[in-house]
């Protein structure tokens, strides 16, 4: 469960129904996002999601909200998929925030988002639409979408699969074996309405025709849509940006059709330089921090000498005793790895000493351990972090023998002049990374 994801507070629109929404990030840009129908309590649990959220809120303050009938918000989604209600909604929304003259962003189908800024374009300063449409039953002079004769066909099929993961393979084959995405994705679509509601949106969504519209869009205009879009055919997009008075249409590799979904730097690159004029490059949360890597060494033959009901407490031991001394050297504890520890320091020193705690608290408990200290730049991803100095840290510890804390000469440059010694023990190669590195053990 994401720990960060943005409070969520309701303003009532102009019929006083209760809609929710979210604020993230304090870029100068205004952004309101409709991500429907995904409920926004539930998008900060994807690590997708989280991702672009992120990435938008380095240049923008971004505004989220569940549409009308959609999760946490009030109302008949049925009544408001465009039109007087749906604009009504948006106003509700960027009043509430104060926002003036935002850009609006909006996924599959992107109608409320089309229509108002066909018919408030005092209000948009530019529009964004992933992978929408302005009509989707296929007509003699339209060739897009779903042939009349099938539209019942379809929607039934939408019905029967709706509140499981079934849709994965078609609408994000690129999170299609990931499980814990599936069971997510079933999971936010019984929070996001029943069978029947999300049926009729779609027939809905796919018989309205906001086609006459698109002339009359002043703002700038980007239209993203995936190449290979199993759900909503490129062509739909194509269409977009042909009839929208000079739309800019960025075609992106891959064939996810839900916006969090794939290549995720590539939309939040294209996004940001359209509204913005540059690109940040996509770095994402870079920290520097010492990384230090614990293990257990021969775990598996300790286990079966002692038997697994021994080494579940013996294991349970040993996780309190890391935990609190993590606690007391104010190191965070990242995650679990099988038989060891990942964990971040602000302070290099305090991860050496935590380091050398650890492993004569587990030598106590008969456990022979071994640890790895680096300090470099690391990637934060929403409840893990990424990047070459954690590789580092990992290879390290992998290198270090029963009882020993390994570090790089990074660590110790950091700690010249304190009490802390170290023994040389010359140059190594760490798989996978570059280079020869020169590696130091703790020695007091």
């Amino acid at each position: 469960m994401v720990t960060d994801a943005p409070n969520t507070q309701y303003t009532r629109s102009a019929d006083g129904t209760n809609l929710a929404y979210q604020m993230s990030g304090d870029g100068p840009l205004e952004l309101v996002f409709v991500p429907a129908p995904i409920p926004i309590d539930l998008l900060s649990d994807d690590p997708g999601f989280m991702r672009l959220r992120r990435r938008l809120e380095t240049f923008s303050c971004t505004v989220w909200f569940d549409a009308r009938g959609i999760g946490a918000s009030e109302g008949d989604p049925r009544t408001a998929l465009v039109g007087d209600i749906s604009d009504a909604d948006l106003t509700a929304v960027m009043d509430a925030v104060g926002f003036e003259r935002p850009a609006l962003a909006g996924a599959d189908p992107g109608m409320p988002q089309i229509h108002f800024a066909a018919t408030h374009p005092e209000r948009v300063s530019a529009l964004v639409l992933v992978n929408s449409y302005a009509h989707y039953v296929r007509e003699d002079d339209y060739l897009w979408g779903v042939p009349p004769q099938t539209v019942n066909q379809f929607v039934a099929t939408v019905q029967e699969g709706w509140g499981t993961s079934r849709a994965v393979d078609f609408v994000a084959p690129s999170r299609s074996a990931d499980q814990r995405f599936r069971d997510w994705y079933a999971r936010a679509g019984r929070f996001g309405g029943s069978p029947n509601q999300f049926a009729d949106i779609v027939r809905a969504s796919f018989e309205a025709d906001l086609r006459s519209l698109l002339p009359s869009i002043s703002c700038p205009t980007l239209v993203l849509h995936s190449e290979n879009n199993r759900y909503i055919r490129l062509g739909a997009g194509q269409y977009l940006a042909e009839h929208i008075p000079n739309a800019h249409l960025v075609v992106l590799p891959g064939d996810d059709h839900l916006f969090f979904a794939g290549d995720i730097d590539t939309l939040a690159d294209e996004i940001e330089e359209f509204l913005t004029g540059s690109r940040s490059g996509g770095e994402g949360d870079v920290l520097s921090m010492t990384i230090l890597f614990t293990d257990i060494v021969a775990s598996t033959e300790h286990q079966s000498r002692v038997g697994p009901r021994t080494w579940s407490r013996l294991t349970d031991h040993h996780d309190a005793m890391v935990r609190a001394l993590l606690a007391r050297h104010r190191g965070h504890e990242v995650k679990t790895t099988g038989d060891g520890f990942l964990a971040t320091f602000d302070a290099t020193g305090r991860a050496l000493r935590c380091a050398a705690d650890i492993v004569a608290g587990a030598k106590d408990l008969g456990l022979d351990l071994r640890a790895g200290v680096h300090t470099g730049e690391i990637e934060v991803r929403g409840d893990d972090i990424a990047g070459l100095a954690v590789t580092i840290a990992k290879r390290v510890c992998d290198l270090a023998g029963p009882g020993e804390v390994l570090a790089t000469r990074t660590v110790a440059d950091h700690v010249v002049g304190s009490a802390i010694e170290f023994e040389d023990r010359g140059e190594r190669r760490l798989k996978g990374v570059p280079g020869t590195w020169r590696l130091f053990r703790v020695v007091g």
